[in-house]
């Protein structure tokens, strides 16, 4: 495991570095992969991508980690806290499991876990936030197994295949989490 930060039974999460942009150009630039954040349309190149990392890695209010399979050290996505707030000891996380062959085989769930425990253990915060596409039921459910509820939705926030869709806010509190991770 190289510069492991956090920990799994199957996956260990890593800062994100120059030399994984080549890797996440394909994902991010994969209609099928995308369809489900909140990024622009525009094509990234692997140029763009490093200056993505390198601009993210500089902040002191963001965190960016890569997924990676223990064992074989394969980087399958990326996940992240973005918008720390110290002050407010929150943050909005951030994921994508890009590697397609590995779609549906808990991975999410456990990075998604993993980022949350760090939030908490090792930055302190008190809550964690995120925005989710209504029509993205599959990862509302890794949500909701992590500990994460429901707060709200900015309705039709969001169009996709012709129509419009709620952004749904979903959040975690450190008592929540610590209440089921006791």
């Amino acid at each position: 495991m190289q510069n492991a930060i956090a920990v799994g039974n199957r996956l260990y999460l890593r800062p994100l570095t120059r030399a994984d942009a080549a890797a996440l150009v394909p994902w991010v630039n994969d209609p099928e992969v995308t369809r489900t954040l909140a990024v622009g349309s525009r094509v990234m190149d692997v140029r763009a991508e490093e200056v993505f990392i390198e601009k993210t890695n500089a902040s002191a209010h963001a965190a960016l980690f890569g997924i990676v399979v223990r064992g074989t050290d394969q980087l399958i996505g990326s996940t992240g806290l973005e918008q720390i707030d110290f002050r407010n000891q929150s943050a909005s996380l951030s994921i994508l499991i890009g590697e397609k062959s590995v779609w549906g085989k808990g991975y999410g769930t456990e990075a998604t876990a993993l980022v949350v425990q760090y939030a908490f253990g090792e930055l302190h915060l008190n809550r964690v936030q995120l925005h989710v596409y209504e029509y993205n039921l599959r990862a509302m459910r890794v949500y909701e197994k992590v500990g994460f509820r429901r707060e709200g939705a900015l309705r039709q926030e969001h169009v996709h295949d012709g129509r419009f869709w709620d952004t749904v806010v979903m959040a975690i509190l450190r008592e929540e989490w610590e209440s089921v991770n006791a």
